[in-house]
């Protein structure tokens, strides 16, 4: 492709930027068959997060992903950056974060490995949504042999915007500044796209290196600053550097643009002495941000962010060729037509197999193994962790935050109002994972309605 032997730094560019957890090499043929337009679509797939038309100009903005494998080696930080970074998806589009939401997976708690997990995901979540103050309206949580010692650990982030005031992560103008804003650069997170990408085994523990570190005051000061970053009009685009770090933020942004960008990997803040390109490039240290300001704009941008105590760097600039290209002390160490990271990944279309296993449970007959009177039936499904109350896990999520809550946890779906209009919100995830495993499609028919009626019937 590239017509040569490529550099250290472009092996690891490509072996993130064409992992499944960010190219969706094998998933992406699926996905395209999902509907995505509607009258009251006003952004879909594409962007950092989907975004539909409420009254009154108003819009909604609002995501959903997993962080299973940090989950499963590192609970605590693997949930609470699984927070932190749907946040940041929704504020990059211009809204402002006003609820959380989470769906869990765990195995049985007879297990003390899974009881660690279990205690770990649901502290790491409500620490850091309640630091940087966004009420956590609704979740689920359940539990299953499947998910022994591989949790599901899926966080949900809603927020609220006008429609005018959307921004989206395309860079474009010749010339434009590429800013680094936020926490600087260190090592933590390096391969973690990779490693989300693959099939944990008894040896995934030894990656917990790869587990980024989260801070949620610095995130709380990154919100406020893009915010007003956003609505200044200094600034043309703005993306998480999320999975990847710089490497899919600045890759995934020219793309979008149909641009080229130099990048000087130099002059990128670190927090670590003697961090190579490679490093710098893949790290994905959390809270930090790359903005593509106005040419002419960038003191003001400086000037806002220094304001919220964060540093914005200048590291690069548009160009109008099409190529992502760094440097490293003044010479080139990665030189890549820009569609060939993001559009030109390969794509697999496998074989789809079902287990046989799971086709035999399906045809089976349930039976009883002994005779029960029903109030002892009662008491067996109340003994269940999948039936009993959640109440543990929601009492440690601030549901009351922002002052805009109508409906908390614990009912069918969260409401919450949109400050000084006449409507509301209301928010819930679902899913029965025993009807998927059962039947995928009659599984995710079923938990598409149930999530619809918790909302309708609110």
């Amino acid at each position: 492709m590239l017509g040569r032997r490529p550099t250290f730094p472009e092996l690891g560019i490509f072996s993130a930027l064409w992992s499944e957890h960010c190219s969706y090499k094998h998933s992406r043929p699926i996905l395209k068959t999902f509907p995505t337009t509607g009258r009251q679509v006003v952004q879909g797939p594409g962007e950092n997060a989907g975004v539909l038309r409420l009254p009154g100009g108003w819009a909604v903005a609002f995501k959903i992903e997993s962080h299973n494998h940090p989950s499963a080696v590192e609970p605590y930080q693997g949930a609470a950056t699984g927070a932190g970074g749907i946040l940041r998806d929704v504020f990059t589009m211009g809204a402002r974060p006003v609820a959380l939401l989470n769906s869990l997976r765990f195995g049985p708690l007879d297990d003390g490995r899974n009881r660690y997990l279990f205690a770990g995901v649901v502290r790491g979540i409500g620490d850091y949504g309640n630091c940087v103050g966004v009420p956590t309206l609704g979740g689920e949580v359940d539990f299953a042999p499947g998910y022994a010692g591989n949790p599901l650990v899926n966080a949900m982030c809603v927020g609220v915007l006008k429609e005018k005031d959307l921004i989206k992560a395309a860079a474009h103008g010749v010339g434009n500044v590429l800013l680094a804003v936020g926490s600087r650069t260190g090592r933590d997170g390096i391969h973690g796209a990779s490693f989300a990408s693959e099939e944990l085994t008894h040896e995934s523990e030894q990656r917990r290196p790869q587990v980024q570190v989260g801070d949620p005051f610095t995130e709380k000061l990154l919100l406020e600053a893009s915010l007003e970053l956003i609505a200044s009009g200094h600034i043309v685009a703005i993306q998480d550097m999320g999975a990847a770090g710089l490497t899919s933020s600045s890759a995934e942004m020219a793309a979008r643009g149909g641009v080229g960008v130099e990048i000087d990997l130099s002059k990128v803040p670190t927090r670590e002495p003697g961090m190579t390109p490679y490093e710098i490039l893949l790290s994905e240290s959390q809270e930090r941000m790359l903005v593509v300001a106005k040419a002419d704009r960038v003191k003001e941008v400086r000037a806002i962010a220094a304001k919220w105590d964060l540093d914005a760097t200048p590291i690069g600039k548009v160009t109008d060729d099409g190529m992502y290209r760094c440097t490293w002390q003044g010479k080139v160490v990665v030189e890549i037509p820009g569609r060939q990271l993001v559009e030109d990944c390969p794509v697999y279309y496998p074989e789809a197999k079902e287990d046989p296993a799971v086709a035999k449970l399906r045809a089976s007959t349930p039976h009883a193994a002994r005779s029960y009177a029903p109030s002892d039936a009662l008491l067996a499904l109340l003994d269940s962790a999948s039936v009993a109350s959640k109440k543990w896990v929601f009492e440690q999520y601030d549901s009351t935050v922002q002052a805009s809550t109508v409906i908390p946890p614990g009912g069918d779906a969260g409401v919450l109002r949109v400050r000084h209009e006449d409507f509301g919100i209301a928010v819930k995830t679902d899913c029965n994972s025993r009807y998927v495993r059962l039947d995928p499609y009659e599984g995710g028919k079923a938990t598409v309605a149930e999530a619809a009626r918790n909302v309708a019937c609110t």
